[in-house]
């Protein structure tokens, strides 16, 4: 990051406070020296350079920055980074396996819930968290895990019919 003050002088020759961060990002154990400042969002995608989660709004309208923290769906736009030190944080890169898509990720693609893709990580995300807590939703069940992310390329209908298909997979391979 990129950080500009104003010249005081030697007795300004402080350097910008650092905080020492350790936390899990799918799956791997991680250190970071970050400035108390840095939004989680930032950290992932610069920090990690985990792009799949977006930067959209910066004022969690959009979703489209949605991770899972210790389970659960937050906005890391606006989510400081040193919150995360000792958790657990998810990102859309940490769904599929080198070889194989997650459900999630197929149910995207087998029932066209993706146009543009820009909010597709954040939906992914979203949907995660939906099924990890409750694995046969309905479709108003589904709507509402939902309603905290935007698309502005589709009707949610194939968005809808993809996290439901994600949900029956799951449960015929557990």
């Amino acid at each position: 990051m990129t950080i500009v003050y104003d010249d005081l002088g030697d007795e300004a020759a402080s350097e910008v406070p650092v905080r020492k961060i350790r936390f899990t990002i799918n799956g791997k154990k991680k250190v970071a020296e970050i400035e108390p400042r840095l939004l989680l969002a930032d950290l992932i995608r610069r920090g990690l350079a985990l792009t799949g989660t977006h930067r959209g709004c910066d004022t969690t309208n959009c979703g489209a920055c949605t991770v899972l923290v210790d389970g659960k769906a937050i906005k890391s736009c606006t989510m400081l980074a040193v919150q995360v030190d000792g958790r657990e944080v998810e990102t859309v890169e940490g769904l599929a396996s080198q070889s194989e898509l997650h459900p999630i990720q197929e149910g995207f693609k087998e029932e066209h819930g993706l146009q543009c893709g820009f909010c597709t990580p954040g939906m992914m995300m979203a949907t995660k968290a939906l099924l990890d807590r409750n694995p046969d939703p309905t479709e108003e069940d589904v709507r509402w895990a939902l309603s905290g992310n935007l698309c502005r390329c589709t009707g949610y209908q194939n968005i809808v019919k993809s996290v439901l298909w994600a949900a029956e997979k799951l449960r015929a391979e557990a």
